[in-house]
């Protein structure tokens, strides 16, 4: 990895943003899953459960490429704030949205520019990944009263993408087969 030592502090300071993010929408999300098996809204409950498996490997390929800097992960996981599922399916489309639309472009184009391929290859993974949550948590608000029914979702253990297509070879981001896909319900 090339970069001055501002660089990789520049680095480090956004994939400590990034990880500190990620590990806090792991936990909103699970309990965002919770609110929504209470009103009924298994497709969602199941989406949100999927989301946060998805939020737990972008920390952890965070995680990974931290190290490498010679940083340390650490998360300040605040309490969340449950609404309703309406609410919150608002709140974590806004979230995917800022993740999609401003904060991993920005902080891929500084890695690219400081041509640091681990954090452009992390940042791009999840990037991918809350694209399609944004995608996916849209298409659950147009429809919510059709999304009652538990549906599994599929979670790639390598960058996180998240599908309810059961028809793939494999990851739409990374490449890998779908049998390494974790099975969310």
């Amino acid at each position: 990895m090339a970069g001055t030592a501002i660089e990789l502090e520049t680095t480090l300071k956004n994939l400590l943003t990034a990880f500190n993010g990620e590990s806090n929408a792991a936990a909103k999300y699970a309990a965002f899953a919770v609110r929504a098996d209470q009103e009924g809204y298994g497709k969602i409950a199941s989406l949100f459960r999927a989301a946060s498996r998805a939020e737990q490997i972008h920390a952890a390929n965070h995680a990974r490429v931290i190290s490498k800097l010679g940083g340390k992960p650490f998360a300040n996981v605040e309490a969340v704030e449950v609404r309703s599922t309406r609410e919150n399916l608002q709140a974590a489309l806004a979230g995917e949205e800022y993740e999609r639309d401003v904060m991993y472009p920005a902080f891929i184009k500084e890695a690219q520019e400081q041509k640091n391929s681990a954090a452009t290859r992390t940042f791009q993974f999840a990037l991918e990944a809350e694209a399609e949550h944004a995608h996916l948590y849209g298409l659950a608000l147009r429809n919510l009263e059709q999304w009652r029914t538990k549906t599994t979702f599929y979670v790639c253990m390598i960058c996180g993408y998240t599908t309810a297509d059961v028809n793939f070879v494999r990851c739409a981001v990374c490449g890998t087969p779908n049998e390494k896909f974790e099975h969310v319900n």
